[in-house]
Formats: C-alpha cells, structure tokens, sequence
C-alpha cells in the first residue's frame, strides 16, 4: 500500500534541518511511503543537497509563509494562509496528501485543521492523543490539551476515539478504558466525570472505571480518558518526573570513585531503562476527531523523534482510523438511541 504525507518542512524548533534528514530515514524505513515537502523550496532543496537525498518518492510544494511557536491559533489562521502548515493541511483536504505531519505551533496547528479539514460526523471537538510508556507497554491518553471545558459527551466521543486508535495501532480488538479522575470509587469525581461514566457504561465499549493519575503508567488500561486540562497537566508532571530521576541517577553516579564504578557496572542496565522511557520513541501525537490525519510532532523533536512521528501517520493511513473512528461512533450513537 502506497501512503503520501505531507510534512510541514518548516515547523517546529528546527525546522528542515530536522524534518529533511527524518523525512530521508522515513522514505529508506518505508517503501511504499512518498512524502511532500512543505515550505521554503530554496531552504528544503538546500537541506537536500546538504543530506544527497534525491527527488525519488518525495516532491517539494512551495509555501511562502511560516508560523511562528509562540503565535496566537487565530492570527495564524486569519494571516497566515499561505504558511507551511496551512499547505500541507490544504493538500489532505484536496486528497493529494493522506495525512499532515507538522512539529509547529500545537494550538496554531488544531485551529486551522479543525477550520480546513472539519470534524468527523458525531465528533463536536478534536482531541490530542498520544502514547506513554506503562509497566506493560504503552496507553493511550487524551485529551492532552486541546479542550480545556469538556462535557461528558465530550468524554464519551473521546473513549471512542481513543479506543480506535488502540484497537488500530495495537492490533487490540477490546481495548479496556478508564475515565482519570482523583479517586477510584463511583463516588468520587465531578459531575462532568459521573456523566461520562454513566455514558460509558451504557455503552458496549470495554470499560474499566476510574482511574488515578498513577493509573495511567501501571498498564492497567489501555486508553485514559480526561478533559484537555487535566491531561496536560498529568503529561508535563510525568515529564517533570522523568526529568528529575535522570537529574538524580546522573548527581549520584558522580558522586566519587563508588559512584562511577557503580556507573560503569550499571551503563548496560541504564541503557536499556533509557531505551525503554526514550520520550523520542513515543513521540507523534494525534489530533483524532479530524476528517483527515494530522499528527502533532514535539517542537523540539530531532531526526529520530520526528521519524517516529512519520511512522505514526504511516499507521494511521494504513489502518484508516478516521473512517474506523466515524464507524464506531455511528454505531454507539445508534445504540443509544435504540434503549
């Protein structure tokens, strides 16, 4: 199967000086993959010569204008029509392209697909969703930022969409799903979360409860379901978490003779605990709600994490997860109506 994406060449911390090298290893991982380069042609065909990448399987598409990490989602929006990410969302609109891959502007970057690509039918908002690590592989979280005043509706079309994207990416034909709240017991929680348990259970999805903020890394669940707000705010503490362990474990092994031979004997172990938490393998967030694949890569990603970024749009695109998305829904929404 033959996937074409689209990358927002100039997007992020880096811009082509990343994506052109990742966008090179893309097309080497992938065969059937073509890739569009969007943005400033001189610079795109510049990075690469500089990489001896040739035009087989991928094509330049010129775009004049950039946005900038710290510009407000309307002003882009409004101005920008002619910007790289605008572009590349512009071509999986018109079908030239299966899905976008940009590591701009996150709130910039929902705004327009939403404004482009609209909704899928049943879906009122998009959501941010992304993989992280458990003691048993990996779940799914969103919303991780994109709605910060969910209904349970919301949260509903959210365990939806989650629970596709697992059962697509995963191969998990039942993915089991738990609503994050601050408390396991049915009591706990606010109305907005009781709402969404009530609509869950109702519903034929596998649905596991409640579960706390060290639920999502225990590997319990396979999906984690929060309104944007608090999901944000559990992604950037994990992170913080896994900042400051490997703050520590470096402090400590450099704490004299015993601390560096304890290095040394420890470096096979160490390394394979850092291969196993690398944040780059986990990197390529999806905006999911979407009639069209857009997957958001982290603004400072390098090669490596923006090539797993592409990767995760090339399974996407293979397992076809908004029409799988648009599928389910319809059929809960229809399940509902008959009770």
């Amino acid at each position: 199967m033959t996937q074409t994406i689209a990358l927002d060449a100039m997007g992020g911390d880096h811009g082509v000086a990343v994506v052109v090298p990742a966008a090179a290893a893309a097309l080497r991982r992938h065969p059937g993959l073509r890739l569009i380069l969007v943005g400033d042609e001189g610079r795109i065909q510049d990075a690469l010569t500089q990489c001896g990448v040739t035009a087989e399987r991928l094509r330049i598409v010129h775009a004049s204008q950039q946005v900038g990490m710290d510009e407000p989602p309307s002003q882009a929006l409004r101005y920008k029509k002619d910007s790289s990410m605008r572009v590349a969302l512009e071509l999986v609109k018109r079908g030239e392209a299966d899905a976008c891959v940009s590591a701009g502007n996150t709130g910039a970057l929902m705004a327009t697909a939403r404004y482009v690509l609209k909704t899928l039918p049943g879906i009122d908002r998009p959501a941010i969703c992304t993989a992280l690590p458990t003691t048993r592989g990996h779940c799914h979280v969103l919303d991780l930022g994109a709605n910060v005043d969910s209904t349970p509706e919301n949260l509903f079309q959210f365990a939806v969409m989650g629970s596709v994207l697992a059962s697509a990416v995963d191969n998990n034909p039942s993915p089991r799903i738990g609503l994050l709240n601050i408390g396991e017991e049915e009591i706990k929680g606010n109305e907005k979360v009781k709402g969404a348990a009530e609509l869950l259970v109702a519903s034929d999805l596998d649905y596991a409860g409640f579960v706390e903020g060290d639920g999502i890394f225990s590997g319990e669940v396979d999906v984690v379901v929060c309104d944007g707000f608090e999901g944000n705010v559990a992604l950037k503490a994990s992170e913080g978490v896994a900042k400051m362990i490997g703050h520590f474990l470096r402090e400590s092994f450099k704490t004299g003779w015993y601390g560096r031979l304890a290095a040394l004997l420890a470096a096979p172990v160490l390394k394979r605990f850092k291969e196993r938490i690398d944040p780059r393998q986990y990197n390529g967030a999806s905006l999911v709600g979407l009639r069209g694949i857009v997957i958001k890569s982290h603004g400072g990603a390098d090669e490596v994490a923006f090539g797993n970024a592409i990767s995760v749009a090339v399974t996407e695109v293979e397992k076809q997860v908004p029409k799988r998305i648009s599928q389910l829904l319809s059929r809960q929404l229809q399940q509902r109506q008959a009770v």
